[in-house]
């Protein structure tokens, strides 16, 4: 007597499925938390970021609302960077800036590179060098100054050392973490197939971090072209950050506002050429992107 009752809402049921399964998925919003952008999109939003602040730049100048000896238009300081290039020494105070630059960050590195990977890896050192390290990084550079001096006198060598140390004590710390962020289950793994300790540290720590590391090397060379000011302090006589410390006793703003463009536009090409260096380097790592 019983009878077989079909599915509930069988046909409607495959109808959603199959209607469902029809639709492309959605695309997802370049808003997203950890959205993807396309390279066009990249660009563009970009460009608008670099464009906007020069944009509202112009139009504050042009609007006469602030004095041009405070604020002046960026015709005043393109027209000055010309001016500098063709009639003064733009490329030689380029030219000595990058180089002071370039030394202080390639001394920096060349101790503080081997000195974090041994913090990283051993306890003994980082409890030996560690809170030392710590204790002097948050000593301001500038403070130096007189120490520099009295110990270099007015050479390159003093302007060198200023960024070195604005620089060194902070890439240290920072390349000690980038080499304890590297998993344990590496290093344990190296141990269970009988690698040595020196093994250990020159194929599986310092081999792991190394992206790391080259992204630490970019954050510090953008400090390094910070302390470069400060570095010009020392009786210099050529150089950009000299050129705007001279400007600034004269007022002469749009000098001002020419060099600090031309510093930020060097080192924006400095971090890019990491960037660059980063993505031929370990391209596993940008394939999402």
């Amino acid at each position: 007597m019983s009878a077989t009752l079909p599915p509930i809402c069988s046909v409607s049921c495959a109808t959603v499925r199959s209607s469902a399964a029809a639709k492309p998925p959605p695309t997802p919003s370049i808003w997203a938390i950890a959205g993807r952008l396309s390279r066009t999109q990249y660009w563009a939003f970009a460009a608008l970021g670099l464009i906007l602040p020069f944009a509202v730049w112009a139009l504050l100048s042009a609007s006469g609302w602030i004095d041009p000896v405070f604020m002046p238009g960026p015709g005043s300081v393109f027209a000055r960077l010309g001016t500098w290039l063709m009639e003064d020494d733009l490329i030689a105070d380029t030219g000595i800036s990058v180089y002071r630059v370039l030394a202080g960050f390639a001394l920096s590195a060349a101790f503080a590179l081997p000195i974090g990977l041994l913090i990283g890896a051993f306890r003994p050192v980082e409890a030996l060098l560690e809170p030392l390290t710590d204790f002097i990084r948050y000593m301001p550079a500038v403070a130096f100054i007189p120490l520099v001096m009295l110990w270099f006198g007015i050479e390159e060598s003093a302007k060198i050392a200023i960024i070195f140390i604005g620089t060194f004590f902070q890439m240290v710390l920072m390349v000690a973490e980038n080499v304890r962020l590297v998993p344990t289950a590496q290093i344990e793994a190296a141990q269970t197939m009988g690698a040595t300790r020196d093994e250990i540290v020159r194929l599986v720590l310092l081999q792991s971090a190394k992206p790391a590391i080259l992204d630490t090397l970019r954050i510090t060379m953008g400090w390094a072209w910070t302390y470069l000011v400060v570095a010009e302090l020392v009786a210099s006589n050529s150089g950009l950050g000299y050129a705007i410390l001279k400007a600034q006793r004269f007022l002469k703003t749009d000098t001002i506002f020419g060099g600090i463009i031309l510093i930020g536009v060097i080192g924006l090409l400095m971090d890019q050429a990491f960037r660059w260096l980063h993505r031929r380097a370990f391209p596993y790592m940008h394939f999402k992107r």
